[in-house]
């Protein structure tokens, strides 16, 4: 049969492995060597699967792995991981919201309204310090459609779109840890929060306006606001 030896080879990858070639994404809760495993099955990928529609989807090994990869290096002995990636595109079903009307005026017949969200990443990880860190990374689209008649009396159609990413972390602190301000403001694209309580958060967040162009890009703007709660503790560090 056609493509027998690809099948053969996605059955033999990681079980995280099949479930983004086949559902483009998946949630687990692993240790760092469980995360290891996942990797080195998605780095044999490209070698052995060549059909179109088992390609793994976009985001995968440019900014997913690199930011397993980054975390699971400050795991504790026993912290575990946690990683839901929904990497089925913004166009997947659920994502978009209901569509509104918008007030118009003329020569504008009617105008429309419609947002949609993709939460395509989520990180959890229990740090060696004894803190947890979170990492939700959001795209928002906002659509609409307007309509207009012009003076000949011929009516048209254009669509307009806005697309934002919003990156938001958290850093649950060990308790008792105080959080202090750092010397140097945060880059004026990140908002810092510190919540006060019996354990300490410090949040940060971003919202960018222009869109990252590639992967890497991607990912250095992802651990730029994950690094920012580090430098509201004594001993700083990196995430």
């Amino acid at each position: 049969m056609f493509w027998r030896a690809q099948k053969a080879a996605l059955a033999g990858f990681h079980p995280l492995h099949r479930s983004l070639v086949h559902e483009r994404g998946f949630t687990a809760t692993q240790p760092a060597a469980g995360w290891t495993a996942l990797i080195d099955s998605l780095y044999r990928h490209a070698g052995l699967v060549k059909r179109r529609k088992w390609a793994l989807p976009a985001r995968t090994l440019d900014v997913v792995v690199p930011l397993i990869t980054e975390l699971c290096s400050d795991l504790g002995p026993k912290g575990t991981l946690t990683v839901t990636a929904d990497l089925r595109g913004r166009d997947a079903p659920g994502k978009t919201g209901p569509e509104r009307q918008l007030a118009v005026r003329p020569p504008v017949k009617s105008a429309s309204e419609a947002w949609v969200v993709d939460p395509w990443l989520r990180l959890r990880g229990e740090l060696r310090d004894g803190s947890i860190l979170e990492i939700l990374v959001v795209d928002r689209e906002r659509k609409r459609r307007i309509t207009k008649r012009n003076p000949r009396g011929k009516t048209k159609w254009k669509r307009k779109s806005k697309l934002v990413q919003t990156i938001k972390v958290r850093r649950r602190l060990p308790a008792g840890l105080p959080s202090r301000v750092p010397a140097t403001p945060p880059p004026p694209w990140i908002g810092v929060f510190v919540r006060e309580g019996e354990r300490r958060s410090v949040l940060a967040g971003a919202k960018l306006t222009r869109m990252p162009r590639n992967g890497q890009e991607q990912v250095d703007r992802i651990l730029t606001v994950a690094t920012e709660p580090f430098r509201w503790t004594f001993g700083g560090g990196n995430a």
